[in-house]
């Protein structure tokens, strides 16, 4: 589960830095990574901004769970806390 949870850090920074050079300078860096021009779209680059979606989902239930713990004590069983 700690790798899940490093990849989708990893993905969702880059999502993040992406979407911050789309803005700051006009430059989308996962489209010149896959050899493509700013605003086009291939299947790989498609594959990656589907990835940083998913992580980006994975990233609000992993919060939504702890909130969910927190709010209820943090009460949960040895066999949930592995």
């Amino acid at each position: 589960m700690k790798a899940l949870n490093a990849l989708a850090v990893v993905l969702v920074i880059v999502g993040g830095l992406n979407w911050g050079l789309v803005a700051l300078a006009e430059f989308d860096l996962v489209a010149w990574l896959v050899g493509e021009e700013f605003g086009q779209t291939n299947v790989a680059s498609r594959v990656v901004y589907g990835l940083v979606g998913l992580a980006a989902v994975y990233g609000i239930a992993q919060l939504a769970s702890r909130e969910t713990s927190i709010s209820t004590g943090g009460a949960r069983s040895a066999s949930t806390q592995a």
